[in-house]
């Protein structure tokens, strides 16, 4: 059995010893029921990971030292950016984390005309924090040790505006093009998927303005938390590391 990664927002170094942050020591002590000895792996999204071992555990408290680092990345060659529309509730968390194992390198949540959720202020912040956390989770279960960033929402114009080069992709249930239609992707392709009810006319029509491809997932309509990621596991069979 693999030992437990914990994600930790800070310097780690071999030699290091500390105690873990309330986080990461509840779900240790109480949740993993570890004891002193157990090895344990720490990163900080920097790149690589490092082996540690518990010194000390209790409920409120664990003590760990850094024994050594790997520069070990489970990076797919295959660079996505996932845009999505935002959706309601566990919906858009189980997208999240299920992007993040298919190894998207950055998530722009988009604030749809018929996205169900909707954020502002106080409220945005506390959600993108949520599904960073979501992300950096996720990243613990499946090995990875560079965090995927979540950009602040941003209506599909706005961020249209803004993004950069890259080849441009929109799921479609109209589209004519397959995605085994489309040639190996350059250095990075960003796929944008609707939210529950899809983009309005106006947002398609904003998306072919801008050169993006649509592309179908077959001859059935796919659930908002489903379409993206069939899209990336179907990428990654035909260009990725599947």
């Amino acid at each position: 059995m693999s030992a437990p990664r914990f994600y930790l927002d800070q310097p780690l170094a071999p030699g290091a010893r500390f105690s873990l942050p309330p986080g990461p020591a509840r779900h240790a002590a109480r949740a993993l029921r570890l004891a002193a000895d157990d090895a344990v792996i720490l990163f900080n999204g920097l790149g690589g990971e490092y082996s540690a071992r518990i010194e000390r555990i209790n409920k409120d408290e664990v003590t760990v030292s850094i024994t050594g680092f790997a520069a070990i990345e489970r990076e797919s060659r295959l660079r996505v950016m996932l845009a999505q529309g935002i959706s309601s509730g566990e919906r858009m968390d189980y997208t999240l984390q299920k992007a993040v194992e298919l190894g998207v390198v950055a998530i722009q949540p988009i604030a749809a005309r018929r996205s169900v959720v909707k954020l502002t202020g106080e409220r945005a912040d506390k959600r993108i924090a949520h599904w960073q956390g979501v992300v950096a989770s996720a990243c613990e279960q499946c090995g990875r040790n560079q965090i995927p960033a979540v950009a602040p929402p941003l209506t599909l114009a706005h961020w249209l505006g803004q993004r950069q080069d890259g080849r441009l992709l929109f799921l479609s249930p109209l589209a004519e093009a397959r995605l085994a239609d489309l040639p190996q992707p350059g250095a990075m392709d960003c796929l944008v998927a609707g939210p529950e009810g899809g983009f309005d006319a106006d947002e398609i029509a904003a998306l072919h303005a801008a050169g993006a491809t649509p592309v179908r997932l077959g001859p059935r309509v796919l659930r908002t938390e489903t379409a993206a990621l069939a899209a990336l596991a179907a990428m990654q069979t035909l260009w990725g590391d599947f």
